[in-house]
């Protein structure tokens, strides 16, 4: 495995590399793609039989269009939960100062009712949190745990070792220490890259227009440490769905 430095530089090229090339993308593309995906995802029977998914609330630009799902999901009956971001409350050296909660939607006029950020981004009002069912700290508990993680990402690839997908996020972090807490908080062991996505049994899939999955002819490898979850599989705005090892 690359040295820390190296891993961090190559990770840092190849979100340069795509920050460019993400920004040629129009938006009648991404809409296309978009549309595309969401008619594959809602054939894909693990999407269709997950009771409880968690789902990303799209930037308007740059990645994969998400309201579509997020609707149907709802009046599907399925229960959707939503990045919420807040500061850490047990700082330390290991921990993010912004740490990521996934928090219900209760129905579609609430989805609605959500206002944009800085990013563009539907966001979850702090003043809700307290009313809504949290998958990490929720006295209710009433879900159980998520059957399936919809991912955004900035690029993908497939691993040859392990024949799984990998990510490369944004580079806050968010997904993957919620998933280490996540797979804490269901009694799974902390996981090397080369070992099964998630290690537990939700399902994660990356969402991915066709310019963000890298192709092992022509494009550089995605770096990956040991503290970055491998996906399950990969849903294409092109319609295709890449996945992983069985």
């Amino acid at each position: 495995m690359a040295s820390s430095a190296a891993l961090k530089l190559a990770k840092k090229e190849l979100r340069s590399t795509m920050k460019q090339k993400l920004s040629t993308i129009s938006q009648e593309s991404i809409s296309a793609q978009s549309t595309a995906l969401f008619e594959r995802i809602t054939s894909f029977k693990p999407y269709q039989n997950a009771k409880n998914i968690g789902v990303y609330l799209s930037m308007p630009t740059g990645e994969i269009q998400t309201d579509a799902i997020v609707r149907h999901a709802l009046q599907s009956g399925k229960r959707v939960f939503v990045p919420y971001l807040h500061k850490s409350q047990t700082p330390s050296p290991e921990t993010p100062r912004s740490v990521m909660e996934m928090v219900d939607l209760r129905s579609l006029s609430d989805y609605d009712s959500l206002t944009r950020d800085s990013w563009g981004i539907p966001t979850i009002d702090a003043e809700s949190i307290r009313e809504r069912e949290h998958i990490l700290g929720n006295s209710r508990k009433e879900t159980g745990q998520l059957d399936m993680i919809l991912m955004p990402g900035v690029a993908f690839d497939m691993d040859p070792e392990s024949g799984f997908v990998r990510r490369l996020g944004h580079g806050k972090g968010f997904y993957d220490y919620f998933l280490h807490r996540y797979m804490q908080g269901r009694g799974s062991q902390t996981k090397e890259p080369s070992e099964s996505p998630g290690g537990a049994d939700v399902l994660l899939y990356g969402l991915a227009l066709h310019e963000q999955l890298m192709q092992a002819e022509t494009d550089p490898p995605v770096p990956i440490g040991e503290h970055d979850h491998l996906l399950h599989g990969l849903l294409v705005g092109d319609g295709r769905l890449v996945e992983g090892a069985e």
